[in-house]
């Protein structure tokens, strides 16, 4: 069983499941694979307490430029309309 049987949001089943979340810190980006709570009906996310730690942790990692732990996934750019 779920520790949130029904989504705090719409009241839709939650159900576990793997799902990437992308971190921002300063000019860097994380993509980060972890375990969440998901509503089928909207889509919500809940993280456990301890997941929400270690994005604070990768956040303040990338806005302090200490990347070099980090797997590079490829570059990114920015373009102007």
């Amino acid at each position: 069983m779920t520790p949130f049987p029904k989504c705090p949001i719409c009241d839709g089943e939650m159900v576990e499941k793997k799902v990437e979340k992308l971190l921002r810190g300063g000019v860097h980006t994380a993509a980060v694979t972890v375990r969440a709570e998901v509503c089928l009906r909207c889509g919500e996310r809940l993280y456990a307490q301890e997941t929400v730690r270690r994005f604070e942790q990768i956040r303040t990692k990338l806005e302090r430029k200490e990347v070099t732990d980090f797997q590079p996934l490829g570059q990114s750019s920015q373009a102007t309309a």
